[in-house]
């Protein structure tokens, strides 16, 4: 009695959390050319968000793009002149947190999650995991990152831009990362 449209986020954001570019499924009742659905989607967009692109994927396969998230990018900006060295984080053979889940906390080793790691100018660039089963929050791991240099940071010392979703086309062994746009025709 009440249509609406069926839409689903890939990978929602947190609060607080900055983002160059989201992805949704949404399901239509006719078929609409993609280039009209940009338009059409785009011309109702609050200021400052814009349709970028607009894919069309096979029957059946609509409502799935947040199984299909595998990693993402982001970028930490912090304070000017801390010069961290993120080599001597990474080379570690563990690093273990207490991640705290609804029901309890438990001791995990985030190492295998982070894929990449690097200082790019005055932000840390991070490719980490992003799937439901081994979720790894950016923020994680950057207060872990400055808890291993003896940085105790005040609140809101840094903010998070997430950059792009990727899907795992890859083995167990051997990632091979795809933007999810990439799957659409």
């Amino acid at each position: 009695f009440s249509p609406h449209m069926i839409m689903s986020f890939a990978a929602p954001l947190g609060v607080g959390t900055e983002s160059l570019g989201e992805y949704f499924d949404l399901e239509l009742a006719e078929t609409v050319p993609t280039s009209e659905i940009t338009r059409r989607l785009d011309a109702v967009m609050v200021e400052g968000v814009h349709v970028l692109s607009t894919r069309q994927v096979e029957d059946g396969k609509a409502g799935k793009a947040m199984s299909l998230v595998a990693a993402a990018d982001y970028y930490v900006e912090f304070r000017p002149g801390k010069e961290p060295k993120i080599s001597d984080f990474l080379a570690q053979p563990e690093i273990t947190v207490m991640k705290k889940t609804k029901r309890s906390e438990k001791e995990i080793d985030i190492r295998p999650f982070i894929y990449k790691m690097e200082l790019q100018g005055d932000k840390i660039f991070m490719m980490l995991a992003s799937a439901s089963a081994n979720y790894t929050k950016p923020e994680l791991v950057t207060d872990t990152f400055f808890s291993w240099l003896g940085i105790e940071l005040p609140e809101f010392a840094y903010s998070i831009k997430r950059l792009e979703v990727y899907a795992d086309k890859g083995t167990e062994e051997e990632h091979k990362f795809v933007t999810l746009e990439a799957l659409g025709e």
